[in-house]
Protein backbone atom coordinates (compact mmCIF):
# COMPACT_ATOMS: atom_id res chain seq x y z
CA UNK A 1 0.00 0.00 0.00
CA UNK A 2 1.45 3.84 -0.84
CA UNK A 3 1.51 5.83 1.32
CA UNK A 4 1.63 9.60 0.08
CA UNK A 5 3.36 11.92 3.20
CA UNK A 6 6.06 12.36 0.65
CA UNK A 7 4.50 13.59 -2.00
CA UNK A 8 4.08 17.40 -1.77
CA UNK A 9 2.56 19.91 -3.86
CA UNK A 10 5.71 20.16 -6.39
CA UNK A 11 4.98 16.49 -7.15
CA UNK A 12 1.44 16.92 -8.12
CA UNK A 13 2.60 20.00 -10.76
CA UNK A 14 4.89 17.89 -12.09
CA UNK A 15 2.44 15.40 -12.37
CA UNK A 16 -0.10 17.90 -14.25
CA UNK A 17 2.53 19.00 -16.12
CA UNK A 18 3.34 15.69 -17.60
CA UNK A 19 -0.57 15.85 -17.89
CA UNK A 20 -0.90 18.21 -19.58
CA UNK A 21 2.20 17.47 -22.30
CA UNK A 22 1.17 13.82 -22.91
CA UNK A 23 -2.57 14.64 -22.93
CA UNK A 24 -5.10 12.96 -20.87
CA UNK A 25 -5.66 10.07 -23.25
CA UNK A 26 -1.96 8.80 -23.54
CA UNK A 27 -1.28 9.77 -19.62
CA UNK A 28 -3.70 7.43 -18.57
CA UNK A 29 -2.34 4.91 -21.09
CA UNK A 30 1.12 5.04 -19.66
CA UNK A 31 0.51 4.84 -16.22
CA UNK A 32 -2.45 2.27 -16.96
CA UNK A 33 -4.83 4.35 -15.34
CA UNK A 34 -8.72 4.22 -16.54
CA UNK A 35 -11.02 6.76 -17.70
CA UNK A 36 -10.92 10.09 -15.07
CA UNK A 37 -13.39 9.08 -12.43
CA UNK A 38 -16.18 11.50 -10.79
CA UNK A 39 -14.01 13.24 -8.73
CA UNK A 40 -11.45 15.93 -10.53
CA UNK A 41 -9.00 18.11 -9.59
CA UNK A 42 -9.25 21.62 -10.66
CA UNK A 43 -6.15 23.19 -11.42
CA UNK A 44 -5.69 26.63 -14.09
CA UNK A 45 -9.47 25.82 -15.31
CA UNK A 46 -8.35 22.54 -16.25
CA UNK A 47 -10.02 19.32 -15.05
CA UNK A 48 -7.38 16.07 -14.13
CA UNK A 49 -8.26 12.63 -13.25
CA UNK A 50 -7.33 13.06 -8.66
CA UNK A 51 -6.44 9.00 -9.19
CA UNK A 52 -3.72 9.43 -11.98
CA UNK A 53 -2.45 12.97 -10.99
CA UNK A 54 -1.83 11.36 -7.18
CA UNK A 55 -0.31 8.33 -8.74
CA UNK A 56 2.24 9.96 -10.63
CA UNK A 57 2.80 12.59 -8.25
CA UNK A 58 3.60 9.43 -6.06
CA UNK A 59 6.32 8.28 -8.84
CA UNK A 60 7.94 11.39 -8.50
CA UNK A 61 8.41 11.63 -5.43
CA UNK A 62 9.35 7.78 -4.42
CA UNK A 63 10.19 6.80 -7.59
CA UNK A 64 7.46 4.43 -7.34
CA UNK A 65 4.33 4.43 -9.35
CA UNK A 66 1.05 4.20 -6.81
CA UNK A 67 -1.07 1.82 -8.93
CA UNK A 68 -4.41 2.37 -9.75
CA UNK A 69 -5.86 -0.67 -7.60
CA UNK A 70 -4.55 1.26 -4.56
CA UNK A 71 -7.08 4.07 -4.83
CA UNK A 72 -10.51 2.27 -5.60
CA UNK A 73 -11.48 1.78 -1.90
CA UNK A 74 -9.91 5.03 -0.77
CA UNK A 75 -10.90 7.84 -3.67
CA UNK A 76 -12.59 10.06 -0.34
CA UNK A 77 -8.20 9.92 1.89
CA UNK A 78 -7.09 10.39 -2.09
CA UNK A 79 -8.93 13.74 -2.62
CA UNK A 80 -8.13 14.43 0.98
CA UNK A 81 -4.29 14.74 0.24
CA UNK A 82 -4.87 16.57 -2.81
CA UNK A 83 -7.05 19.01 -0.73
CA UNK A 84 -4.18 19.02 2.01
CA UNK A 85 -1.02 20.16 -0.66
CA UNK A 86 -3.62 22.94 -1.71
CA UNK A 87 -5.74 22.08 -4.72
CA UNK A 88 -9.40 22.31 -5.21
CA UNK A 89 -11.08 19.07 -5.95
CA UNK A 90 -14.83 18.67 -7.38
CA UNK A 91 -17.03 16.37 -6.64
CA UNK A 92 -19.66 14.50 -8.39
CA UNK A 93 -23.38 15.77 -7.58
CA UNK A 94 -24.54 12.60 -5.27
CA UNK A 95 -21.07 13.22 -3.46
CA UNK A 96 -21.92 16.81 -2.67
CA UNK A 97 -21.78 17.93 0.97
CA UNK A 98 -25.18 18.59 2.73
CA UNK A 99 -24.87 21.11 5.30
CA UNK A 100 -26.89 19.78 8.07
CA UNK A 101 -29.10 23.01 9.77
CA UNK A 102 -27.85 23.90 12.82
CA UNK A 103 -28.80 23.49 15.86
CA UNK A 104 -29.13 26.59 18.50
CA UNK A 105 -26.76 26.21 20.73
CA UNK A 106 -27.45 25.62 25.03
CA UNK A 107 -27.42 28.33 26.90
CA UNK A 108 -23.92 29.26 28.44
CA UNK A 109 -24.03 28.99 32.32
CA UNK A 110 -22.18 31.87 33.81
CA UNK A 111 -19.27 30.93 36.17
CA UNK A 112 -18.58 33.04 39.21
CA UNK A 113 -15.25 33.89 39.28
CA UNK A 114 -12.51 32.21 41.23
CA UNK A 115 -10.37 34.42 43.39
CA UNK A 116 -7.12 33.97 45.45
CA UNK A 117 -8.14 33.54 48.32
CA UNK A 118 -11.02 30.95 47.31
CA UNK A 119 -8.54 29.01 45.87
CA UNK A 120 -6.61 29.17 48.65
CA UNK A 121 -9.45 27.81 51.26
CA UNK A 122 -9.72 24.91 48.61
CA UNK A 123 -6.14 23.82 49.02
CA UNK A 124 -5.71 21.95 52.73
CA UNK A 125 -2.62 23.79 54.40
CA UNK A 126 0.89 21.42 55.25
CA UNK A 127 0.77 19.78 58.11
CA UNK A 128 4.09 18.85 60.07
CA UNK A 129 4.83 15.26 59.94
CA UNK A 130 6.25 15.07 63.93
CA UNK A 131 4.15 17.09 65.41
CA UNK A 132 1.24 17.91 63.54
CA UNK A 133 1.04 21.69 63.62
CA UNK A 134 0.05 23.43 60.40
CA UNK A 135 3.15 24.38 58.42
CA UNK A 136 4.32 28.59 58.04
CA UNK A 137 4.91 29.08 54.45
CA UNK A 138 8.22 28.56 54.61
CA UNK A 139 7.15 24.98 55.02
CA UNK A 140 9.37 24.15 58.19
CA UNK A 141 8.05 23.99 61.29
CA UNK A 142 8.65 26.31 63.61
CA UNK A 143 8.43 23.67 66.80
CA UNK A 144 10.20 20.77 65.12
CA UNK A 145 12.73 23.05 62.99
Amino acid sequence: MATFSSVSRQHILQALAEHDTRGGEQFSEVYGFGPAQDYALVHEGHRYPVQAILGVAHRFATGRLAPPDEFNSDIPSAVAIVRKRGFEVSEPPSAARVTPPRTPRAARTTRTPVTRAAAARDIPPAICPTCSMTLPATGICDDCG
